[in-house]
């Protein structure tokens, strides 16, 4: 947890800045907050109607929590607290549209990070806010399919069945439902601000960038996920989270942003380019160079695809089995039992962490991570990646 503390001028400025227009102004307000250095320049663009990125201490108190110390005003206090009952509320919307969507359905973390950059200093949204904002990230297809049933003769009967599914629609889309739903302008900068808060809290690893230390390469290429060495495939355990991910590893999987463990095709390729054109765009060549036709992950996927695995069909089924689509850094912070990184218990299993990327402790010195764009699922050694801390996943049960 982060402890935030504000001095007497801080104060002042947030007192002054009690105006409707000012509020809205919430990257300069967090600043203010945030940063008594900057008061002053804080304030003058803040009455000018002047905007910034959203400082980042305050998106993490958001996204994270955060423990207040005394001095801290009651109505930055209010901001973060708003924010994140917004964000329960958005929870529920968006896990209402997923239940009815294939594939991934719409990124919660996208629609968070939009809803900061756009209503941060706002009042919390109703229910049926909520779902209006959400609305404006999918739309509704109706599909075909075919059943196919043997009757007590013998006779075989198919019947034509039609459905609907929710799809997600690019960002440019999602932008321009919003500006419509809502009647406001969405600037080039707010649409930044969300670029900047996503990538701060959900992928901060984008995978085009180099990393220190050895790493071993995945072995030869596979799609099957094989569970012969789980010990208890019915619960989701970290012995068995282990198993999974040097699976991962042996079965030479790839890395693309936004992806948890699924065979990269062109059609999901081309979606996840849409969701993330810097973080998949600026590296579609390499990817469907080296990864399409594998199976892929980023760093967290590679947790929370093993969170997803349904043992029996073999399918892995998004926000299943308690396990919440998160980034590395809230899976961090949601940890109830850490540490830093020279107190790393030898337990397989464990996770461990740098700021905006995480692994996986197999033991012996080793961890399996989903290093990057260029480098897909490798073997590293602990002592040589710059980890930080260690966290055992809420979600998994260590005996």
């Amino acid at each position: 947890m982060m402890t935030v503390t504000a001095g007497a001028a801080a104060k002042a400025a947030l007192a002054a800045l009690s105006s409707g227009k000012a509020r809205k102004a919430a990257g300069w307000i967090a600043a203010a907050i945030l940063s008594p250095l900057i008061v002053l320049t804080a304030f003058v663009c803040a009455l000018a109607g002047g905007t910034a990125n959203h400082n980042d201490l305050a998106v993490k108190a958001s996204f994270y929590g955060t423990e207040f110390s005394d001095d801290v005003p009651s109505e930055f206090r209010e901001h973060i607290e708003d924010m994140q009952t917004s964000f329960s509320v958005l929870d529920r919307a968006v896990t209402a549209v997923n239940s009815a969507a294939e594939g991934g359905g719409v990124d919660l973390g996208q629609v968070k990070s939009v809803f900061y950059a756009l209503c941060f200093g706002d009042d919390v949204p109703s229910r049926r806010a909520a779902d209006r904002f959400v609305d404006c990230f999918y739309t509704t297809e109706t599909r075909a399919s075919t059943v196919t049933v043997v009757q007590e003769d013998g006779t075989v009967v198919t019947h034509s069945v039609s459905y609907t599914v929710n799809v997600p629609v690019s960002m440019s889309a999602a932008y321009a439902n919003l500006a419509a739903a809502f009647d406001r302008e969405i600037t080039p900068e707010d649409k930044n601000n969300a670029d900047h808060i996503y990538a701060m809290i959900y992928g901060a690893a984008l995978g085009g960038g180099s990393f220190s230390g050895n790493y071993i390469a995945g072995g030869e290429r596979s799609v099957e996920l094989d569970l012969s060495s789980f010990c208890d495939p019915d619960t989701k355990n970290s012995r068995d989270l282990v198993a999974y991910v040097v699976n991962a590893w042996q079965s030479g999987w790839g890395y693309v942003w936004g992806t948890f463990g699924d065979v990269l095709t062109p059609a999901l390729l081309d979606y996840k380019e849409e969701q993330y054109p810097d973080g998949v765009g600026s590296y579609k060549g390499f990817i469907e160079e080296h990864w399409l036709g594998a199976r892929t992950t980023d760093c967290v996927g590679l947790v929370k695809g093993y969170g997803w695995l349904n043992p029996e069909s073999l399918e892995l089924e998004y926000d299943t089995n308690g396990m919440p689509d998160v980034g590395a850094n809230q899976m961090y912070y949601a940890s109830e039992d850490s540490g830093p990184i020279d107190s790393l218990p030898e337990v397989p299993g464990v996770a461990v962490w740098m700021d905006g990327h995480m692994g996986v402790y197999i033991g012996d010195g080793e961890v399996i991570e989903a290093m990057g764009t260029h480098y897909g699922v490798v073997k590293t050694q602990l002592d040589e990646r710059g980890w930080t801390n260690w966290f055992r996943i809420p979600y998994i049960n260590y005996d």
